[in-house]
């Protein structure tokens, strides 16, 4: 049961996202913050350590304050600031663990684990960049092209078979998903959007082995987080290949 709640909270982020791109810039960023919450809330549940409060609230200070940066940057360099706020969410780890004290349970687990979180949520800024460039102009042909692919690697992740199936078979079918979704309605390059809709199945399939690898008990909050964070790390892809395969 706990592939399908991360999965429909998995389609439901892209899915807002790209409906969000539909309407202004503005509904991204409102869509990546409440999206980026989430996600900051539920990753401390997702590593079982103490002090969930505070690490989720450094996560999402530092994920909002890159997001707020995409989206006020002047220029096209969208992300500029996005390595300085993860880098600030780090030290902001760091101090937690030094006011818990020596001797406290899981500081190690907590720096490592809530340092990956900061930047895996910090990487949901891309949305807001890739919304801005050039090719997603008009009918946002990236954001959807991703979009459609990412769903077709949910589903193929919803089959009860082996990794060794599934995480071909889903990469797969996203890589052909994405070009047939551009020619049927958008104008971005075919190439582009197999190679784009590749790698966002990749990350998709990827999310799926470690959810199932994963032996401690999944609470709603961490499924949620599970759920959301490969799809805010797919918006920075969607950002740089974006910049890289369509300028």
């Amino acid at each position: 049961m706990r592939i399908w709640i991360v999965a429909a909270a998995a389609a439901a982020a892209v899915t807002s996202v790209v409906a969000a791109s539909y309407v202004s810039l503005i509904a991204v960023a409102s869509v990546t913050a409440v999206l980026i919450l989430v996600a900051a809330i539920g990753w401390p549940h997702v590593l079982g350590v103490p002090a969930k409060k505070s690490q989720s609230t450094v996560i999402a200070l530092s994920a909002l304050a890159a997001t707020a940066a995409a989206f006020i940057a002047p220029g096209t360099d969208y992300m500029r600031w996005m390595p300085i706020a993860a880098a600030l969410g780090l030290g902001g780890i760091f101090l937690i663990q030094l006011f818990r004290g020596t001797g406290q349970s899981h500081r190690l687990e907590s720096i490592l684990g809530a340092g990956v979180g900061v930047f895996l949520v910090c990487l949901a800024s891309g949305w807001v960049a890739a919304d801005q460039l050039t090719v997603n102009a008009g009918n946002t042909g990236m954001m959807l092209v991703t979009g459609i692919s990412v769903v077709i690697a949910l589903a193929a992740s919803l089959l009860p078979w082996p990794d060794r199936i599934v995480a071909p078979l889903g990469t797969a079918l996203a890589a052909t998903a994405g070009p047939l979704g551009a020619m049927l309605f958008t104008d971005v390059p075919a190439l582009a959007a197999g190679i784009l809709g590749a790698v966002a199945g990749a990350v998709v399939v990827c999310a799926r082995r470690l959810l199932l690898a994963r032996e401690a008990p999944v609470s709603v909050p961490a499924a949620l987080a599970i759920g959301v964070a490969p799809i805010l790390v797919i918006g920075s892809l969607v950002y740089f290949l974006g910049k890289l395969l369509t300028a």
